[in-house]
């Protein structure tokens, strides 16, 4: 079974799951609007997904829900800005569960990990490697020759060192044994429209980043990193990097909304049955998930720290192995040696 099958099967399996501890709990009202931090640009993928699920909450707790971008130094300006606020349950962070487990292993957030956050899963996303309608590259093989050949000639447009695409591109660079030239912007959507307009040759950010783009035939997509073709409504199939790197470790990552430790219990609660009765359900997502290449795959609580930990081992331990870790994964329960938690 493929990558983006199984998180789509697990979506399905938990989709009963909900805490006895939430439906005990009070109900919470808010009595100001709540803002969402998203610690990147608007357009990218955190963004997208946060503004679809925002209303879906806002309608549930009769409350407004402000969405707030705040990018800067890959994440982690916003994800500081969060723990640093009053645990009061008025401030909440949208973003790549991988980020928030590993941002002290890159020592950009220190003292951190994923044990921090009340997790709120959304959808699956995979990073697709893209060239400009007009490159000279066809296809995979031909790009990956040229990184071989040229290395840091070839430019890359990311969101980041820590963003999806500065970890796609690390990933396949160290599988594929090339170097390459990162051209990091304020968010994945600015890298793949800067991408699409010449400013880079290639771009690894992810499918609901390009999808408009590579739609609109201002992107070629060569491809994706799964086991499995992408579809994008509109579009071709997009091959699997499996077709050329057999070997290469994947894992699905996941996105959504983070709530600190230490806010009031029934903040917790009432967002649990939320997720549980009104996210896990919404058409809303469903239908963003499925026009942009994503995997619908909503959960909270338990079951959505067990699904992102794959991610945050593998993206973890790739930092370690590149050499730059600031702080060893052992040190947030993460065993390099057989990719589990210790």
């Amino acid at each position: 079974m493929g990558l983006l099958a199984r998180a789509a099967l697990v979506a399905a399996a938990s989709a009963f799951s909900f805490s006895a501890s939430s439906v005990l709990a009070q109900e919470w009202k808010p009595e100001r609007p709540i803002n969402i931090i998203v610690p990147w640009g608007a357009g990218g993928s955190t963004d997208q997904v946060t503004r679809v699920t925002a209303p879906i909450i806002a309608e549930a707790l009769g409350q407004s829900v402000v969405v707030v971008n705040q990018p800067g130094a890959s994440g982690a300006v916003g994800t500081q800005e969060v723990l640093n606020a009053p645990k009061d349950g008025y401030t909440w962070t949208a973003n790549a569960i991988a980020n928030n487990a590993t941002y002290s292993v890159t020592g950009l957030v220190p003292d951190t990990n994923i044990d921090d956050w009340h997790i709120y899963l959304s959808v699956a996303n995979v990073p697709v490697v893209a060239v400009p309608a007009d490159s000279e590259f066809q296809d995979f093989g031909q790009l990956l020759e040229a990184f071989k050949e040229r290395g840091s000639e070839i430019t890359v447009a990311t969101a980041g060192v820590t963003s999806s695409g500065g970890t796609a591109i690390a990933a396949l660079a160290n599988e594929g044994g090339f170097e390459y030239r990162m051209v990091a912007y304020d968010g994945g959507g600015p890298a793949a429209i800067a991408t699409a307009a010449g400013e880079a040759m290639v771009t690894t950010q992810l499918a609901v980043e390009q999808a408009e783009l590579i739609r609109g035939d201002r992107l070629r997509p060569l491809a994706v990193l799964s086991d499995e073709p992408l579809s994008i409504q509109g579009a071709d199939s997009i091959p699997p990097i499996t077709q050329w790197l057999p070997d290469m470790p994947l894992a699905p990552d996941y996105f959504g909304i983070f709530i600190p430790r230490g806010v009031p219990e029934e903040v917790v609660a009432t967002m649990d049955r939320i997720w549980q009765e009104k996210v896990m359900t919404s058409d809303a997502l469903r239908e963003y998930a499925e026009t942009n290449g994503a995997v619908f795959a909503p959960s909270f609580g338990d079951e959505a720290r067990a699904r992102a930990m794959p991610v945050a081992i593998e993206e973890a331990c790739a930092v370690k192995e590149r050499g730059e870790a600031v702080v060893d994964p052992a040190e947030i329960g993460i065993d390099c040696e057989s990719k589990t938690e210790m």
